[in-house]
């Protein structure tokens, strides 16, 4: 191995374990921002922040990309940050912040899913049963407590299943579609795409304003979701874009291996109960995607 090799696989662990912390503690910080605002009204602010602070980035490198990279950063910002954000914080609504943290993990299979459908990627026996063991996870997850009725089963995780089919078409598209952008250039100008969006759905379409001047505890909840939106999502999302352009997608979204071990953490700590068929369910689908990846 070449010492640059090597200098960019020691690189590529420190970013994959500190997205690990950033993107494990971004449930509880949703969870924060619940306590007041609506779930739209925290996926717009956490878009809006983490926009907002990149935007001289994308100013600067506003005359850089060609008008097909524009259409391939707007589908990045939207799809892959934009969606996912409102997402996950609907899916809050009725989901405790671990087992959001938990599914997040089936992102790597549709790294695999995306990449074999639309990239040309080759879609093994092995991926295919890895595949079906991560759902057979999210299945148990989504029936625990259940007790037999269907009427309780916790269906709020199938917008987490929708936002990871999300991350999984962002990841295949910057790795394949935008792999000569620079983190920097590539994740504020995504961004950057969709602030008008966010600035549009938080101060006219929601209550957002009226909630901030009136409701107690607001600008706490403004404050956490804010530094969700700086720290977890706009320096994150850089971090992780530079990750994809070191190693392979598949390496790249495999923090979602680590994160549920941070989210379940911040889960207990915030005395969020969980019961037997959750870490069942939890070993399963990491079960599933250890072997979707596995070499």
């Amino acid at each position: 191995m070449s010492a640059t090799s090597s200098k960019n696989l020691t690189l590529a662990w420190i970013l994959l374990l500190a997205l690990t912390f950033i993107w494990g503690s971004s449930f509880i910080l949703i969870k924060r921002g619940l306590d007041v605002f609506s779930a739209g009204e925290v996926g717009a602010l956490r878009m809006f922040t983490a926009s907002l602070v990149l935007s001289p980035f994308a100013f600067k490198y506003l005359k850089s990309f060609t008008g097909r990279q524009y259409i391939y950063l707007f589908i990045v910002g939207f799809f892959g940050s934009f969606l996912p954000a409102f997402l996950f914080a609907k899916a809050e609504t009725g989901l405790g912040s671990a087992m959001a943290g938990v599914l997040n993990a089936l992102t790597p299979m549709f790294v695999v899913i995306v990449g074999g459908l639309f990239f040309h990627q080759q879609i093994g026996r092995r991926t295919v049963f890895g595949l079906l063991i991560g759902f057979g996870g999210t299945i148990v997850l989504m029936i625990a407590g259940a007790e037999g009725d269907i009427s309780k089963l916790n269906y709020f995780g199938l917008y987490i299943v929708l936002a990871t089919i999300f991350y999984g078409t962002n990841v295949n598209l910057i790795k394949f579609k935008l792999q000569g952008v620079g983190a920097i250039p590539l994740t504020s100008m995504a961004f950057g795409l969709i602030l008008p969006f966010a600035a549009y759905y938080l101060f006219v379409v929601s209550d957002f304003v009226v909630k901030v001047e009136t409701v107690p505890g607001a600008w706490l909840s403004v404050f956490y979701v804010s530094i969700l939106g700086v720290f977890g999502t706009a320096m994150a999302m850089i971090l992780f874009n530079k990750l994809i352009q070191l190693k392979s997608p598949i390496f790249a979204s495999s923090v979602t291996y680590l994160i549920p071990i941070v989210a379940v953490v911040w889960g207990l700590f915030d005395q969020e109960v969980l019961l037997y068929q959750h870490y069942v369910g939890m070993i399963i689908i990491l079960l599933g995607v250890y072997i979707t990846n596995r070499k």
